[in-house]
């Protein structure tokens, strides 16, 4: 299998958001009901992260089969945490935010934090408590519990960061 990570465009956006749908049945099939609900991400969103240089696909022999977005600092919603604290909360870092991939597309996470890791040494990301398949890739890759972010909705996502020097 050939897989590689580029920089997403405007033409993959119909394949980008077959495999948030898809990341999206995953996520209920293992009893997280509530995270990205009511059309999230939306076009809109993939759209921001493209325009942003931060909107990545994962392919496998040419087939688009995961997306996620890698985003430079500050993430407004990092600007506070509770019950915790950053790992690092002066160096600059990025963010890795909507991992979503294929169920029949193995390995994506790490083939994503090994892309990650080979740009930036100091990277945040969260989860929605009951995402437990997020929490356990984000352990399993040696990020360590922060604590309590909350996005500008309101709801609560645990927070990681991995500081590799």
């Amino acid at each position: 299998m050939d897989r590689i990570i580029r920089e997403a465009s405007p033409t993959d956006m119909a394949e980008i958001m077959q495999v948030m749908d898809a990341a999206k049945i995953i996520m209920r099939q293992s009893g997280n009901m509530h995270q990205w609900g009511d059309g999230y991400p939306s076009e809109a969103v993939i759209r921001t992260d493209i325009e942003r240089k931060g909107g990545f696909v994962i392919e496998d022999d040419g087939m688009i089969v995961g997306y996620f977005a890698f985003l430079q600092s500050p993430e407004p919603t990092y600007a506070k945490i509770y019950e915790g604290e950053w790992a690092d909360d002066v160096q600059p870092y990025h963010v890795v935010h909507r991992i979503a991939s294929f169920p029949d597309a193995h390995g994506i996470f790490s083939s994503i934090m090994e892309f990650c890791f080979s740009h930036e040494e100091n990277i945040r990301i969260d989860t929605h408590r009951d995402n437990t398949i997020m929490q356990h890739n984000i352990l399993k890759h040696g990020f360590t519990y922060c604590g309590i972010i909350y996005l500008l909705s309101g709801d609560e996502r645990l927070a990681y960061q991995k500081i590799v020097i």
